[in-house]
């Protein structure tokens, strides 16, 4: 199933402010149909035409949107000269060369996590996107959650102090990937939280993990070290018989917990901490525990997916660079590929 889409002749004019911004969505599998969704809900956005290599995609494209264009070849939508903005909603591998087109064509970008398969092609991207003023969104959707706009707020407000730790786990039984592991495939999610919340940049990583079933790592373990003792951890898992999604951030005054499991009170913040008081003598530490009251504070209840369109939307009409553009996920790659490195090295230090 294909339908034609005029090539241009040359490249559009810029989105004004009072444009509706048209795109076109590549990849309608397991993300897309939400993407879709959501741009087509967006008041200064309007979904063009949706591109997929599968038929029953575009069937099912077709019943729900009929107002959208539909096409099996990908380079129809890129070359529209209807279309101001593509999103790459497929397989990593992929991403490179999709983006690469979009911009080529004088498209902005919004591709799905994580940005490439290696630094190299990120930071070609980010100059490609650069030189033609266009803008690149890579899905951090986390970062658009009440859940981590709160913790922000409060690491702003240095209600925890200085940071001790930040330790992640994110494991459940599947989905398992058939072109990345287990690392690629959950830790740009936390990688990015991280990336966003911590200011300061990591200075080493070290990684460890193991295949059991299609010969691709199904549970790794990251740790990243950060300057000022500061130290943070990642657990990823596909064959976990629960499904867990927490965070824990220590900090000198007050420490976090984070269940984005919960459906209300997914951050609590607990008056706990220990203080040290030394006298001469190496066996003379004053260790004082405190032991506070834990409170809950109100999260927004929002769709953080809609929150990033909308975001992306406004960054393309207003000329404004978002906050997880190409830049943002370039420092994830690098994170990824670090820890990919110490993986095949069984856990050895690797420098970023």
């Amino acid at each position: 199933m294909a339908t034609y889409l005029a090539k241009p002749d040359n490249l559009q004019t810029p989105v004004s402010a009072s444009d509706i911004v048209r795109f076109g969505v590549i990849g309608y599998g397991y993300w897309g149909p939400n993407v879709v969704r959501n741009l087509d809900q967006l008041d200064r956005s309007r979904v063009v035409a949706v591109s997929d290599k599968s038929s029953s995609a575009l069937k099912r494209v077709a019943k729900s949107y009929p107002h959208v264009t539909v096409s099996s070849d990908s380079a129809e939508i890129i070359s529209s000269p209807e279309i101001d903005a593509i999103a790459v909603v497929t397989p990593v591998w992929t991403h490179y060369e999709l983006t690469k087109a979009a911009l080529e064509n004088g498209k902005h970008v919004f591709v799905e996590k994580p940005f490439t398969t290696d630094a190299r092609q990120a930071e070609e991207l980010i100059d490609l996107a650069a030189r033609k003023n266009l803008k690149i969104m890579v899905d951090h959707t986390f970062l658009f959650t009440g859940a981590v706009k709160k913790i922000q707020q409060l690491l702003e407000q240095g209600t925890l102090g200085k940071l001790y730790y930040y330790d992640s786990t994110r494991v459940n039984l599947g989905l398992f990937q058939h072109d990345v592991n287990v690392l690629w495939d959950l830790a740009p999610h936390d990688l990015s939280i991280m990336d966003f919340l911590i200011k300061e940049s990591p200075e080493a990583i070290v990684a460890t993990g193991q295949t059991h079933l299609n010969g691709l790592e199904d549970v790794a373990f990251i740790t990243v070290y950060f300057p000022d003792k500061m130290i943070a951890h990642l657990n990823v898992n596909w064959l976990s018989p629960v499904k867990v999604r927490t965070t824990l951030i220590g900090g000198e005054k007050k420490m976090l917990v984070w269940n984005d499991l919960e459906a209300d009170e997914k951050i609590k913040v607990y008056d706990r901490g220990v203080s040290v008081t030394s006298r001469e003598g190496l066996y003379n530490l004053l260790v004082n525990y405190r032991s506070g009251d834990m409170w809950a504070p109100q999260i927004e209840q929002v769709e953080a997916l809609h929150q990033e369109l909308a975001y992306f939307v406004d960054c393309i009409t207003k000329d404004e660079t978002p906050m997880n553009d190409g830049k943002a996920g370039l420092r994830v790659v690098k994170m990824l590929e670090a820890a990919t490195k110490s993986l095949r090295q069984r856990g050895a230090l690797v420098y970023l």
